[in-house]
């Protein structure tokens, strides 16, 4: 008989809501059953929220209040409104799933396994690589999880985009230096009016009116899946007035002669082939909407390819970056999953 791994979702926001909704679609759903929901909302505004989504579109099942839980297609889910990881028991759960985004240091993510938790998956990554016991990228280096860990992250949307294409590139080409250039859409640290929402200047404008500079540790991010690159990559991140749907300006000097031809005959080949699951490629006029709710990390925009020479290059890649990166966190998840019987007894178990 499968066993089936009980998980529990603490911050109950777009990431978190959109991980519910990718493992209830997805064919993982078998074997990892989320049971506990904690986020301080109420519990109706979090039904509400489940069943219509602004970005995307009306939840394909029934959702319902049951007492102090949120019932989806009638299997009910405990819901708890702690504001601290240590008020909630997570001694039944196999794993929780952190998608608050509130923390990052060891001394914090501590928190959830003196409160019982097993195991972490953060969506987000750990203040530094020694914060988490390993950083995962789906479709990259999941084969480098022994079952054994506990505090693992999921990187961010950004990492899981573009460190599929650097590795390739990196492999065929050779990359001497890269600049990434994130156009992102607004998120919740971010106010519509200008009000004060952030110790970053910035941030205290309005994210419907302007485009808006921020910082970024992408680069910190691609080095930890890819030392090889390690003082090679830099990478900025402005803001812009959309709600779903990334995009990255990648320029890249290789170290060996390149054509824009010859590049996107590999990426369409990839696409096609070993990152199948991970990238795809297109040459249609598209726009950003295009994009929404789609399950791969990246879209390579071929139409966009462009070399000065034979050395530098330009790519222009989209990205669903809720919809994208909970997609391949559930991955993480389900890949993690399958290693922890291998390991004994289970942590705290």
């Amino acid at each position: 008989m499968q066993k089936i791994h009980r998980l529990a979702i603490n911050g109950y926001g777009r990431i978190g809501r959109c991980f519910l909704r990718a493992l209830l679609e997805s064919p993982a759903a078998p074997r990892l059953q989320v049971v506990a929901i904690n986020e301080p909302a109420n519990l109706e505004s979090m039904a509400y929220l489940t069943r219509f989504d602004s970005t995307h579109g009306r939840f394909p099942g029934q959702v319902e209040v049951g007492d102090g839980a949120l019932i989806i297609d009638d299997q009910p889910i405990r819901v708890s409104h702690a504001r601290t990881p240590e008020a909630v028991d997570w001694r039944d759960i196999d794993l929780v799933v952190e998608c608050s985004g509130i923390y990052g240091q060891r001394e914090n993510l501590a928190k959830f396994l003196n409160a019982g938790c097993p195991r972490l998956l953060l969506s987000h990554p750990g203040a530094s690589a020694d914060d988490v016991d390993a950083t995962i990228v789906a479709g990259i280096n999941q084969h480098t999880l022994t079952g054994s860990e506990r505090l693992v992250s999921a990187a961010s949307c950004t990492t899981n985009a573009v460190v599929p294409i650097l590795a390739l590139l990196d492999r065929e080409v050779g990359i001497e230096q890269a600049l990434l250039s994130t156009l992102h859409s607004a998120m919740n640290d971010q106010p519509l009016i200008d009000g004060y929402h952030h110790d970053d200047l910035r941030r205290t404008r309005s994210a419907m009116q302007s485009i808006i500079p921020v910082s970024t540790g992408l680069a910190r991010g691609v080095e930890r899946l890819l030392p090889q690159l390690a003082g090679r990559v830099q990478a900025k991140a402005i803001r812009v007035p959309t709600t779903n749907v990334s995009a990255i300006d990648l320029t890249i000097a290789t170290t060996r002669p390149v054509s824009a031809h010859s590049l996107n005959l590999l990426l369409a080949d990839a696409a096609r082939g070993p990152l199948k699951r991970l990238i795809a490629y297109s040459e249609a006029a598209h726009a950003s909407i295009d994009f929404n709710h789609d399950p791969h990390s990246a879209i390579v925009d071929g139409s966009q390819t462009r070399t000065a020479g034979t050395h530098l290059v330009n790519l222009f890649v989209w990205f669903d970056n809720e919809w994208g990166f909970a997609n391949r966190m559930l991955e993480v998840a389900d890949h993690w999953s399958r290693l922890w019987p291998k390991c004994g007894p289970q942590p705290n178990n």
